[in-house]
């Protein structure tokens, strides 16, 4: 592992042994697996940052040179300048944003929040997206929806899914987010359906990675990063999301968070 072999494994090599030193090989192949991937996920993600970057910097180059060539369309070439730079503005800004969750730092600034209010403010803004599409969007929640969270991050957390359920639903449908209390569990779960098509199965579990933008990705602009911070956020305040497709039709994404008693 030292030399960079993270593939070692040595538990099987124990030959069936039961004592502490198998105890010890099977801990050190746990490690082993997880470093390998940590590493293989930051080596990844270097390498698709570096392609998401490469096309809009040829494009800069490209506007600037053109514009040395052609001063008289200039203004023309300015706003493609613009509108490059600002796309990896906005990249730039949601990896910034990746790096700051997994460094932890989201617990720090935990306050006690309202999430049926936090529903309605996200409820608000998606309607007017929505009209665009000819769309809907319907609230149905229970009462008493408080959780201990960063409600900046949480916010953000549901968006990004409402967006992607706004986007992918069919004109003239709607989109339908709920939130309910489980006594049991004590958890809230809130889920987000859409009416579209959903993807096929063998991407569900690649919808919450860095860049994934499965076999819609020609029809959408974006990154593929808004899923994956939605993860991130959620595991960060101690919660899990899943994505499912719907036997009756429509894509589910679900969101579950501890109650605050």
């Amino acid at each position: 592992m030292a030399n960079g072999r993270l593939d070692t494994r040595i538990g099987e090599a124990m030959g069936g042994r039961h004592d502490e030193l198998s105890d010890l090989a099977y801990g050190f192949d746990s490690m082993a697996k997880r470093l390998q991937s940590l590493v293989e996920g930051q080596q990844s993600l270097l390498h698709d940052v570096s392609h998401e970057l490469r096309s809009p910097l040829a494009r800069l180059q490209a506007a600037l040179d053109l514009m040395q060539q052609q001063p008289d369309r200039a203004v023309e070439f300015i706003e493609r300048i613009e509108r490059e730079s600002n796309r990896m503005d906005r990249l730039i800004e949601e990896l910034l944003t990746l790096a700051r969750l997994d460094a932890g730092l989201p617990g720090n600034s935990e306050i006690e929040t309202d999430l049926g209010e936090l529903i309605d403010t996200i409820v608000e803004d998606a309607t007017f997206e929505a009209k665009g599409k000819q769309c809907t969007v319907k609230a149905i929640k229970a009462e008493n929806l408080y959780v201990s969270c960063n409600p900046n991050l949480i916010h953000r957390a549901i968006e990004n899914i409402m967006r992607n359920a706004i986007r992918h639903t069919p004109s003239g449908t709607q989109v339908t987010i709920s939130c309910d209390t489980n006594p049991e569990t004590k958890r809230l779960s809130l889920s987000i359906r859409d009416q579209g098509s959903g993807m096929p199965e063998s991407e569900l579990k690649s919808v919450f990675e860095p860049f994934f933008r499965g076999e819609t990705a020609g029809r959408f602009n974006g990154y593929g990063l808004g899923m994956a911070i939605t993860k991130r956020i959620v595991t960060a305040h101690r919660g899990e999301v899943s994505a499912e497709n719907l036997k009756d039709g429509g894509f589910l994404v679900t969101i579950e968070l501890p109650k605050l008693e």
